[in-house]
C-alpha cells in the first residue's frame, strides 16, 4: 500500500513540477520575446517582433531580434527597460551574465540617435552659395549657411513602352502623388528651411507660373548689355549657356551651346563695372529668378547681383566657386507686364583681383522643353511607325526630375544613366546621383566631379500605396540605408547617421500630429533599405513615405493645407534638430505666424498697426524676439520690411493711398509665415470710416464623405475646400466611389480614380489679403477704411463702435475638422464671442455687411443645428436660411425692393475653379427674416434669394450669401459697394460723419 501511494506521489510530482518552475526558466526564448515585444507603443505600425536567436557562449548572452525590433523609437529610456525587461525574465543562474541585445544588425544602444557623439557629419561652411545682402534678422542658430537637397517625389515623365507622357502613379483621391508631394515640399517645407537661412536645391522646377523668359549674354543688346570704366571691361570666357533651341532632345546640354563672359574683381566703387539683363514681363505675377553663371579658377565667393522687381530691389551674393553651369534660384519676385524684369551683376566685392563671371538669367517656369521618343532599341519599337520625338506639353514643374537636370545642364550620366533607354528608371536614379553630382569636389565629397556645393543632407518626400477596410490610417514610413559593402561616408562618419535623421523626423511627425490633430496617426517602421535614391547619396539622406494616398482616411488629412503646414513643420525641426547636433550648436526653432492684427487711425495722416504674438505648444525655443512688417501701396508689390522690437508699430501715411501691411515674427531660429494682410486708405472726400473685418481664416481639404463600406471619397463640387494661397495638385474631381473597386492599372486605379481635367491648373485659395480688394472699392465710393481681424474683434482689442460702417468678410469660411478628428472644429462664422461683439456694434446703431458663401448653412445645415446662431442671424442681422447650393450659374441679378440702388446690378462671381480667385461653388440662398428685411439679389437660375438688405430703427444690415470678392468685375463690385454704402447713409438720414479721430 505504501509502494503505490509513493509511485502515485512520485508521478504527480513529475507531472506538477515543471509547472512551478518559472517560464522563463522553462522556455526562456519565448519570454524574451514576449517581454520585448511588449515594448512597442499601440501607435507603432511595425509588424510582429520576433527573435531571432538566442545564445549563450561563455558568460555571454546574445539576444537578437527580427528587424521590426530596430524599428522602435530607441532612446536611453527605452534601452535601459529593454535590458531590463530581458534580465527580469531570465532565469536566476542566467541573470548575472553580460548580456546584448540586437536588432538590424547593431546592438540597441547604437540605435539611439546619436549614440556615438564623436561621429558627426560636420559640414563647415562661411559663404553659402546665395546669400542676401540685406538679411533684416541672423538665424544665427537655425540653418545658416546650410545647403539641402530637397525633392518630392515622382513627375510627368516619358513611357516609351506606351509611347505617351503619363504619370508615375494613378490619379487618386483628386490627385496624384507625383504632384501630391509638392503640395507639402514647395508652399510649407521648403520656405521653412529657407526662413531658417537654408539654401534648397531641388531637382525640379520650383515655379508654377507658365511663362519663362531667358536673357543671356548671347543675345542681342536689347536683352544683355555690358557697362566699362577704364581698363576694367567684361571678357570672353569659355563655354557657357545660351539658348539655341525651343525643344532638346536626345542629351542636348544648354550650357554648352553658348559662351559666358567675365572680368576680374574690384574693391573700388568708382571703378565697378556690371553686366545686365533684361526681359519683358509676359503678365502680372510672382517669378522665380535664376541666374547661371562659370566657376573657374579664382572664381570670387561674392558675386553682387541685384534683382530690380515691383517692390524694389533685392541684392544677393552668391559664391561662384561653387554652382557654376547651372541655374541657381535667387528667389521670387512680384513683376508686372510692360515692365522689364532686370538684372545686375557687379564686379565690386571685398576682394580685389578674383573672377567673377557673367552666364544668363531666367524668370519663370515655363512648359517642358525636353522631347522625349521611343528609342530605337525598346522592345516596343515597331519598325512599320515613324515615332516623332513630344514634349510633355505640361508646365514643367510638373516634370520628373530627369528633364529638369538636363535643361539645368547637369551631365547625361547624372539624368539619363540608361542613355535614354528608360525614363522612368533614370527618374528616380537621377536624384541620388544629382546629390553626389552638387557635392562633388567639396569638402563632403573631395574626389568626386561636381559643382562643389557643401551639401549637409538629403532628403525625398514621397507618399505610399496601400488601404485600411475601416477608417484607419496607414500612417509614416521613413527609409535609409547604412551600406553593405561601405558603411562609413567621409571621414568614417558612419551611415547610421541617416538612422538618426530618419528616427528624428519620423518621431517629430508622430509627435506633433498626435499632439494637434491626429491622436491615433501610425507610425511604421524605419526601413534600412538599399532603395537607389537612400543608397547612393554620400551624404546622410532620409526618404520619407509620409502617408498612403490610396486609403481615404490619410487623405482626409492629406488635402488638408493645415495638415500640410504641421507635417512640414515637423520635418523642418526634425533637419533643424539633426544638422545641430551634427554640427555642435544649440538649434532654435522659428516661431509661428502672429495673430490678432488689427489697423486704425491715429489720426489725419497716422496710423498704427497692432497684433499679437503666438505661443507653440510644441516647441518652447520657438518665441519671437522681434517682428518685421512688410507694406505694400497703393497696387505695388510688397517691400522688403522693417525690424521692429514691439507689437505696436506707427507710421504716417498719404491720403488716397492703400497701405497694407502683413506681419512675421523672428528670432535666431528664423522667420514665421506671415500673418494675413490689412489694408488702409485715409480719403481725401472722406464720408466716413468703414472698418472691414477679416474672417476669412479658413484652410482645408474638401468635403467627403463614407457610407459604411460601401463607398466614399470628396466632393470637390460641393466644396473644393480652401487652398493656402493656391493649389498646385488638383487633377481632377473623384468618379469613382465604391470602396470594393480594386487597382487594376493606373489607368484604373478602382477606388478615388479621378479625372485629369485640372492637372496642370494653378487654382486660386485663400490669399488672406481681402480687406484691400474690399477697400478699394469702398475708397472709389468716397470712404475712407481700417481693417481688422476677427479675433480682435472678438477679445474686444479693436473697438466698433468707434465705427458707424462696417464690412465683415466670410468669404468661405465654415465649421469644418481636419482629418478624422472629430473633437475639434475650426473656422465658425460665427462664434459665441464675434456675435457678441457684432451684435453690441448692431444695437448700437453701427451698419453691418456681411458676405460669405455659407453665411447660412454654417448654422443651419452643417452638422449639428446651433440654435442661439440661428436667433443671432434672425434677430440681429435679419436673414434666415432657404438652402445650401442654391445656384450653379455664378450669375446675380437685382430683385424688386425698396432700396433703389441695387435694382439695376447685375453681378457675376466666380463659382469654377480658376487661378484668379477661390470658387464659391456653393453658394447660400438667404431669406430675409423680420419686419424692415428685404431680398435684393437673386440667383439666376434658381430664383433664389441671394442677398437682403434691412433697414430698422437704429441700424441696417446687407447680407449677401455669396462672397463679396468673388465678383469678377470691378466695374460690378465697386457698383455694389457704392450702392451698400449709400443705402446705410440713406438709412441713417444722412452722410453723418465718423466719430473716427482725425
Amino acid at each position: 500500500m505504501k509502494k503505490r501511494r509513493y509511485i502515485l506521489l512520485l508521478a504527480l510530482v513529475t507531472l506538477v513540477a515543471p509547472l512551478l518552475v518559472p517560464v522563463g526558466a522553462r522556455n526562456p526564448e519565448s519570454a524574451i520575446e514576449q517581454s520585448l515585444a511588449s515594448l512597442k507603443p499601440d501607435y507603432l505600425n511595425i509588424g510582429e517582433i520576433k527573435l531571432k536567436r538566442f545564445t549563450q557562449k561563455g558568460n555571454h548572452l546574445t539576444v537578437e531580434m527580427n528587424d521590426e525590433f530596430s524599428y522602435l523609437p530607441f532612446r536611453d529610456e527605452l534601452v535601459k527597460q529593454a535590458y531590463d525587461t530581458v534580465r527580469a525574465v531570465l532565469p536566476s543562474k542566467l541573470r548575472h551574465k553580460k548580456l546584448t541585445i540586437s536588432a538590424g544588425g547593431y546592438e540597441i544602444s547604437r540605435l539611439v540617435p546619436f549614440a556615438d557623439p564623436h561621429k558627426r557629419f560636420t559640414v563647415a561652411c562661411h559663404r553659402p552659395i546665395v546669400e542676401p545682402v540685406d538679411r533684416l534678422y541672423t538665424p544665427s542658430h537655425g540653418l545658416l549657411n546650410r545647403h539641402i537637397a530637397l525633392w518630392q517625389s515622382h513627375g510627368y515623365y516619358f513611357e516609351q513602352s506606351l509611347n505617351r507622357w503619363e504619370w508615375q502613379r494613378a490619379r487618386i483621391f483628386g490627385t496624384v502623388e507625383d504632384l501630391f508631394t509638392q503640395s507639402f515640399v514647395m508652399p510649407f517645407l521648403t520656405p521653412m528651411l529657407q526662413n531658417a537661412g537654408a539654401y534648397i536645391f531641388s531637382p525640379r522646377e520650383r515655379d508654377t507660373n507658365r511663362h519663362e523668359r531667358i536673357a543671356d549674354n548671347n543675345d542681342d543688346a536689347s536683352t544683355y548689355a555690358e557697362t566699362s570704366s577704364g581698363k576694367e571691361k567684361w571678357q570672353r570666357g569659355g563655354v557657357g549657356f545660351a539658348h539655341r533651341a525651343e525643344v532638346y532632345t536626345q542629351s542636348q546640354n544648354p550650357f554648352t551651346e553658348g559662351s559666358f563672359r567675365q572680368t576680374k574683381t574690384t574693391t573700388d566703387p568708382h571703378r565697378a563695372i556690371r553686366a545686365c539683363w533684361q526681359v519683358p514681363v509676359p503678365e502680372r505675377g510672382r517669378y522665380a529668378v535664376y541666374v547661371a553663371y562659370r566657376t573657374v579658377k579664382g572664381s570670387t565667393d561674392d558675386a553682387l547681383y541685384t534683382v530690380y522687381h515691383r517692390g524694389g530691389k533685392s541684392q544677393f551674393r552668391v559664391n561662384q566657386t561653387m554652382g557654376g553651369g547651372t541655374w541657381i534660384y535667387l528667389g521670387h519676385f512680384d513683376f508686372a507686364p510692360g515692365e522689364m524684369a532686370r538684372v545686375e551683376l557687379s564686379n565690386l566685392s571685398r576682394e580685389k583681383g578674383r573672377i567673377v563671371t557673367a552666364d544668363a538669367v531666367k524668370i519663370g517656369g515655363g512648359y517642358g522643353n525636353i522631347a522625349r521618343r521611343m528609342s530605337d532599341k525598346h522592345p516596343a519599337c515597331d519598325p512599320a511607325v515613324d515615332y516623332e520625338s513630344q514634349t510633355s506639353g505640361y508646365p514643367r514643374f510638373t516634370e520628373a526630375a530627369r528633364y529638369w537636370l538636363q535643361w539645368a545642364g547637369f551631365p547625361e550620366s547624372v539624368y539619363s544613366p540608361s542613355r535614354g533607354e528608360n525614363d522612368y528608371t533614370d527618374d528616380f536614379k537621377c536624384r541620388g546621383l544629382w546629390v553626389n553630382y552638387l557635392a562633388g569636389g567639396s569638402s563632403v565629397l573631395p574626389d568626386s566631379t561636381g559643382l562643389h556645393v557643401p551639401v549637409d543632407l538629403a532628403f525625398a518626400f514621397h507618399s505610399d500605396a496601400g488601404t485600411t477596410p475601416n477608417d484607419s490610417t496607414i500612417g509614416s514610413l521613413g527609409i535609409y540605408f547604412t551600406g553593405k559593402d561601405c558603411k562609413v561616408y567621409l571621414h568614417d562618419v558612419p551611415r547610421q547617421v541617416s538612422r538618426y535623421l530618419t528616427d528624428l523626423v519620423l518621431s517629430q511627425i508622430t509627435e506633433d500630429l498626435h499632439r494637434t490633430c491626429a491622436p491615433q496617426w501610425s507610425r511604421r517602421g524605419m526601413w534600412n533599405k538599399s532603395y537607389f535614391e537612400a543608397r547612393v547619396p554620400e551624404v546622410p539622406t532620409m526618404l520619407l513615405e509620409l502617408l498612403s494616398h490610396q486609403n481615404l482616411a490619410d487623405m482626409r488629412y492629406g488635402l488638408d493645407p493645415r495638415f500640410r503646414f504641421l507635417v512640414a513643420r515637423a520635418v523642418y525641426k526634425g533637419i533643424l534638430k539633426f544638422i545641430a547636433f551634427q554640427n555642435g550648436f544649440d538649434y532654435v526653432v522659428q516661431p509661428l505666424p502672429v495673430t490678432h492684427l488689427r489697423s486704425e487711425f491715429t489720426g489725419t495722416n497716422r496710423m498704427q498697426l497692432a497684433w499679437r504674438p503666438t505661443t507653440d505648444p510644441l516647441e518652447p525655443t520657438a518665441v519671437p524676439e522681434r517682428y518685421i512688417v512688410y507694406t505694400r501701396v497703393g497696387d505695388g508689390a510688397f517691400d522688403a520690411g522693417t525690424l521692429v522690437t514691439d507689437t505696436v508699430w506707427t507710421r504716417t501715411i498719404h491720403p488716397d493711398s492703400i497701405y497694407s501691411f502683413k506681419v512675421t515674427a523672428v528670432n535666431r531660429g528664423g522667420e514665421s509665415f506671415p500673418s494675413e494682410t490689412l489694408s488702409l486708405c485715409r480719403s481725401s472726400r472722406e464720408k466716413g470710416v468703414v472698418v472691414v473685418i477679416n474672417a476669412f481664416d479658413r484652410i482645408s481639404g474638401p468635403d467627403s464623405f463614407e457610407a459604411d463600406s460601401l463607398v466614399g471619397g470628396f466632393d470637390t463640387r460641393k466644396d473644393f475646400g480652401v487652398p493656402y494661397l493656391c493649389d498646385i495638385a488638383f487633377t481632377g474631381e473623384q468618379y469613382e466611389f465604391r470602396r470594393n473597386r480594386p487597382w487594376l492599372d493606373d489607368d484604373n486605379p478602382g477606388f478615388g480614380a479621378s479625372r485629369a481635367d485640372r492637372e496642370t491648373q494653378v487654382i486660386a485659395g485663400n490669399t488672406f489679403d481681402y480687406p484691400a480688394l474690399h477697400g478699394r472699392s469702398i475708397v472709389r465710393a468716397g470712404y475712407s477704411f481700417v481693417s481688422t481681424s476677427d479675433e480682435a474683434v472678438a477679445e474686444g482689442l479693436t473697438d466698433l463702435t468707434r465705427y458707424r460702417l462696417a464690412d465683415l468678410i466670410l468669404g468661405k469660411e465654415k465649421q469644418v475638422t481636419l482629418g478624422n478628428d472629430t473633437s475639434r472644429y475650426a473656422f465658425k462664422t460665427f462664434d459665441p464671442m464675434l456675435r457678441k461683439a457684432i451684435a453690441r456694434y448692431c444695437h448700437n446703431g453701427g451698419n453691418l455687411f456681411v458676405s460669405g458663401a455659407y453665411v447660412a448653412t454654417d448654422l443651419w445645415d452643417n452638422g449639428t443645428p446651433d440654435p442661439e446662431a440661428q436667433q443671432f442671424a434672425n434677430r440681429v442681422l435679419h436673414y434666415t436660411w432657404r438652402t445650401g447650393q442654391a445656384s450653379t450659374s455664378g450669375r446675380v441679378q437685382p430683385t424688386p425692393s425698396p432700396f433703389a440702388r441695387f435694382n439695376h446690378l447685375d453681378l457675376n462671381y466666380w463659382n469654377t475653379l480658376n487661378a484668379t480667385c477661390y470658387a464659391a461653388e456653393s453658394p447660400d440662398g438667404i431669406e430675409p427674416c423680420g419686419a424692415g428685411s428685404y431680398t435684393i439679389q437673386r440667383y439666376d437660375d434658381t430664383r433664389i434669394g441671394a442677398g437682403i438688405f434691412y433697414r430698422g430703427d437704429t441700424y441696417s444690415t446687407c447680407v449677401l450669401g455669396y462672397p463679396f470678392e468673388t465678383i469678377v468685375s470691378d466695374t460690378e463690385r465697386d457698383a455694389l459697394m457704392q450702392a451698400i454704402l449709400s443705402t446705410f447713409d440713406e438709412a441713417a438720414g444722412s452722410d453723418t460723419p465718423s466719430n473716427e479721430p482725425h
